[in-house]
């Protein structure tokens, strides 16, 4: 017997949870490291339960064994299917799962599984639309650093790129440019260290100074207006019709409104919700389904 739902958000940066019971009530949220699948499935079951647990302590209520729960999970890294089954064969017991991608269950809570699109851009990036016939389209998600255009690690190769032409002496040094170095390990010897262990979440991690400095340094600026025409192109190829509401989610959302097309920045509406209550709803409607057939 299920007694409480789990939706949780996982990504490259952080995990999200949000626990109540079948009827709505005993709510709670917490939060982890990263539970994104690249860096590894048992990685992020640890940073699944870590959430899961401290959720239940923002309830204030003591957390049931794992089979008396019933957990939705929208993860970074699902669209790779080995690592997905990998995952799924892994749970420690919990006594029901659906698993599905992050971008699927943040569309489920930005539009309250209504159809529309949504562009998250996070320390990744990706877009999705469902249609009205009940149709998904996916625009994205590639994953880095070959993809995730407009993500915060996107942002951080090109701040990465763009002080490597500074310590060259390609390019002239500035505010913006003193301050990724200082990040990066602070001179030439120490940014050839800094790249020998840096990963998607290290990248992503240089973003906030992207956007500190897109006000008053031009490079800096240019690469949010970069990141913006990226952004309208994954909007035009998820809605050529421009006709469905377009919800930009994920942490870096709304400094990146700023730097949208004026026609995209009119057009796009608040999430109504986040993902994890887009995971609850994932895992609600599974259980509804299988308890009608059975």
């Amino acid at each position: 017997m299920v007694e409480y739902m789990v939706g949780v958000d996982g990504g490259g940066t952080g995990t999200r949870a949000r626990v109540e019971r079948p009827d709505g009530t005993q709510s709670g949220r917490g939060s982890a490291g990263p539970s994104g699948l690249a860096f590894g499935v048992g990685n992020a079951w640890v940073a699944v339960l870590n959430a899961v647990n401290q959720a239940f302590v923002d309830a204030g209520v003591a957390r049931p064994a794992l089979v008396r729960i019933a957990v939705g999970l929208g993860l970074a890294g699902v669209h790779n299917r080995q690592w997905a089954v990998e995952f799924a064969e892994k749970n420690p017991g919990f006594g029901e799962i659906e698993v599905e991608t992050d971008a699927f269950c943040t569309l489920l809570g930005a539009h309250q599984g209504k159809s529309g699109a949504i562009i998250a851009i996070g320390t990744g990036s990706v877009g999705e639309a469902l249609l009205a016939d009940g149709t998904r389209r996916e625009v994205g998600g590639w994953g880095f650093p070959s993809g995730d255009e407009a993500s915060g690690a996107w942002l951080g190769l090109r701040a990465v790129n763009h002080i490597q032409r500074v310590l060259d002496g390609r390019r002239p040094s500035s505010d913006f440019a003193r301050s990724v170095i200082a990040l990066c390990g602070g001179d030439r010897n120490g940014l050839f260290a800094w790249l020998a262990t840096a990963n998607q979440t290290t990248y992503a991690q240089l973003a906030p100074v992207v956007i500190k400095y897109a006000a008053s340094d031009e490079v800096a600026r240019g690469m949010m207006i970069e990141a913006g025409n990226e952004i309208a192109e994954v909007a035009a190829a998820l809605d050529p019709s421009g006709r469905l509401p377009i919800a930009l989610c994920g942490g870096l959302a709304a400094p990146m409104r700023d730097y949208l097309p004026e026609q995209l920045r009119a057009r796009a509406v608040n999430p109504h919700a986040d993902a994890a209550a887009g995971a609850l709803q994932l895992i609600r409607r599974s259980i509804g389904y299988r308890t009608k057939i059975s």
